[in-house]
């Protein structure tokens, strides 16, 4: 998904350094005219390594980086002098991030804390050297190994975002409105479905000095665990979320059959989505009564607790607040 400045996916090409040939040498200079064997031992390929850096929250910088190519060892030479080992390429990528091999489809490193350091990609081991290889019968041996070969493919490179509390919920149903009153954050807010096409990241203040992390991810539609909309590209980034925030308007037509297609698209999309600890907020709730949100309330399943919020007049948002510290705390 790739908007403005946000990037989730990149497609490279990656390829680890060779190790180095090992030296097949014998001791030769004015005092030694048939010296034992002193060839040294390649270096090491390259590794092609993936760091986490919290202060990044995109691929954007890696965009133009479409082949990663480390470094070859170089070989042995002679006096037993190891050749130099090739110089690591370290990726900076976001917290989140998931490395993914094109072909296999097999998920080979997940990067999610600040500083992590993961040899995605190990470079070829240097070949010995021939003394290496001397004996008491063989004390001349002229075998040399030659180095590793390093490891090539097309990798992928997912960001799942981040975030303590994810909110799920159709288009227009006043995530971005929330996010903004809630957090520093400023998404893109109007009055028209997608307003929203990217995550959106905020941090919300608590009691004590504590907060937690907030992200307003793109609506779902119905049909989305199939690719409609924008499909997986958004239900991804809410496998890392610890708690589902589902906002649903109060100006809904039907507002359990709304939950209900957000839930199962979610368990189409992942069953496991389905586990986490949930709470529904319903939003817009200054356009409500007592009686009608009596109404709304015996609509709502039993076993997810609600709270009823207003963006527009911050009716209910200290109490959304605590809700969500509790299940985030549990």
């Amino acid at each position: 998904m790739e908007k403005g400045n946000f990037v989730d996916y990149i497609r490279v090409f990656c390829k680890s350094g060779k190790g180095g040939r090992g030296a097949s040498h014998f001791l030769r200079n004015k005092l030694t005219a048939r010296g034992g064997p002193d060839g040294g031992d390649g270096g090491r390929g390259a590794h092609v390594i993936l760091r986490g850096n919290a202060q990044l929250w995109t691929l954007l910088h890696l965009r133009y980086h479409k082949n990663i190519l480390a470094e070859d060892g170089q070989g042995g030479s002679k006096s037993n002098m190891t050749g130099r080992d090739g110089k690591d390429i370290i990726i900076e990528v976001p917290l989140g991030t998931v490395a993914i091999d094109e072909e296999t489809e097999q998920i080979e490193a997940e990067v999610l804390e600040d500083g992590q350091e993961v040899i995605w990609m190990p470079g070829g081991r240097g070949g010995l050297g021939n003394a290496n290889f001397a004996t008491p019968t063989n004390q001349a041996p002229d075998h040399a190994q030659p180095g590793e070969p390093g490891e090539e493919g097309w990798k992928l490179l997912e960001l799942k975002i981040l975030a303590d509390v994810g909110m799920v919920g159709f288009p227009n149903a006043g995530k971005s409105t929330l996010l903004s009153v809630l957090s520093a954050a400023k998404p893109k807010i109007a009055d028209y479905a997608f307003t929203t096409l990217v995550p959106q990241l905020g941090m919300v203040a608590y009691r004590d000095n504590k907060s937690f992390a907030l992200a307003d991810l793109p609506g779902i539609i119905e049909g989305a665990a199939e690719g409609r909309g924008l499909g997986h590209r958004f239900l991804r980034h809410i496998e890392r979320n610890s708690v589902l925030l589902f906002v649903i308007p109060s100006d809904s037509p039907d507002l359990a059959k709304e939950l209900q297609i957000l839930s199962h698209e979610l368990e189409e999309y992942n069953p496991e989505l389905l586990d986490k600890k949930a709470l529904i907020a319903v939003s817009k709730s200054d356009l409500l009564d007592a009686e009608l949100q009596e109404a709304i309330r015996e609509t709502l399943p039993t076993n997810i607790p609600h709270v009823f919020i207003s963006a527009a007049t911050q009716t209910g948002l200290q109490e959304l607040k605590d809700q969500l510290w509790k299940l985030l705390t549990e």
